[in-house]
């Protein structure tokens, strides 16, 4: 059954070469490759709200029907003794007018590739993060990314005490091991799903190119939110070793190091934070935004100071480097 509706979803699904809108001339170029699911070609999957089948992933003794995996306001919980007890934002959130934070983030806060971990992320880092979204001071490089355009949507209902209920909850939680870093000059030929990409059952092979392509390593459990679902990140040929460079010397003189202000292991300092571990891609897109001012608060001064030098090549090594490290 899950397979079935799976191969329903995957009907709709672009190549990775589709090319999204780009951004003004004046600004930054935003790679289109970083944003799956926006490009014109894509048509987004609408799968039957199947009621009454339950599903199954591996390791959890939990059964739910494809209407439950994709309740907004009712995520699935496969693993409810991986995590503290939800509070109602996180597991329900407010119906009809905010999202439970659990359904893109999952229970446990590990997220996708779409979106963020906000696993062990400072409490304070992250009430601040939800009053840029609310600004618009923090926004999506692409205007069609819809990750960031349901963050701004959600930032507008929540209130402050549910922001903080949130953030202390998620905060308890330790980040897990997800995302696997591979370098490769050729990968396999990919398309477009659920905000990243998977390997196309069509076979072959193509150029990986100066791009970072990210894939769920099973599109079956990606789907049914399953938080222990695991992810492949293909880099160029001899990015981790540049990102290490960027990260922890200053041999360069195009940036400041990463270690300098995320910690010697890149696992946050303070208010500051970690970033190891985290979706390569994910991490990308946050570089990107800081580039073309689509993160703009007070606080982005020293993240835009930083990336005003660096190229493609750059941004793509320092990510590498940082989610090939333990969390």
């Amino acid at each position: 059954m899950v397979k079935h509706a799976v191969a329903l979803m995957l009907s709709g699904i672009a190549p990775a070469g589709a090319v999204v809108a780009q951004s003004a001339a004046s600004a930054p170029e935003v790679p289109a490759w970083a944003f799956p699911n926006t490009s014109p070609p894509f048509v987004a999957a609408r799968l039957p709200y199947d009621s009454v089948t339950l599903l199954h992933v591996p390791n959890s003794t939990q059964t739910f029907t494809l209407a439950r995996v994709k309740n907004t306001f009712a995520p699935p919980d496969w693993y409810p003794t991986s995590h503290p007890v939800m509070p109602p934002i996180v597991a329900t959130g407010r119906p009809r007018a905010v999202w439970a934070c659990g359904y893109c983030h999952l229970p446990d806060g590990q997220g996708r590739a779409e979106n963020a971990t906000i696993a062990g992320l400072p409490v304070e880092y992250f009430v601040r993060q939800v009053a840029d979204f609310r600004t618009r001071a923090r926004h999506s490089a692409v205007d069609t990314w819809g990750p960031s355009s349901r963050m701004n949507d959600v930032a507008d209902s929540v209130t402050d005490a549910e922001v903080m209920e949130a953030a202390r909850y998620f905060a308890r939680i330790r980040v897990k091991a997800r995302y696997k870093v591979v370098e490769r000059a050729k990968i396999p030929v990919t398309m477009q799903v659920g905000g990243l990409y998977a390997v196309s059952p069509a076979g072959g092979t193509e150029q990986l190119g100066d791009r970072i392509i990210e894939i769920t390593e099973d599109v079956e459990r990606h789907e049914l939110r399953d938080a222990a679902a695991k992810f492949l990140a293909y880099v160029p040929p001899g990015s981790i070793a540049r990102g290490k460079v960027l990260s922890s010397s200053r041999a360069t003189s195009k940036a400041m190091a990463c270690a300098t202000c995320h910690g010697p292991s890149l696992r946050g300092a303070g208010l500051v934070p970690p970033i190891a571990g985290r979706s390569p891609s994910y991490m990308f897109r946050q570089l990107v935004g800081f580039k073309t001012g689509a993160r703009s608060s007070a606080t982005s001064g020293p993240m835009q100071a930083v990336v005003s030098g660096l190229g493609t090549n750059d941004m793509i090594a320092a990510v590498a480097y940082a989610a090939s490290l333990t969390p």
